[in-house]
């Protein structure tokens, strides 16, 4: 009854850290998912947008789409 505490407490931190470790690993790949299947906006996602929408865009009012959606996150 001595060294029992001594083996439950490793025991506990031996799960807490492997879990942590497990859950790192996990929340990893499931960002990256995420990020394949919707990846961030880029200037030529913008344009191309645009140009969807039948106007051509001047640098200026790609950097102005790009500047106000960055603020919003």
């Amino acid at each position: 009854m001595g060294l029992e505490w001594l083996w439950y407490l490793l025991t506990g931190l031996g799960g807490i850290l492997a879990g942590g470790i497990a859950g790192f690993f996990i929340a990893r790949a499931w960002f990256k998912n995420y990020l394949k299947k919707n990846p961030p906006v880029n200037e030529r996602m913008i344009r191309e947008m645009m140009r969807q929408m039948g106007r051509t865009p001047s640098e200026k009012q790609v950097r102005q789409v790009l500047n106000s959606m960055n603020q919003v996150k």
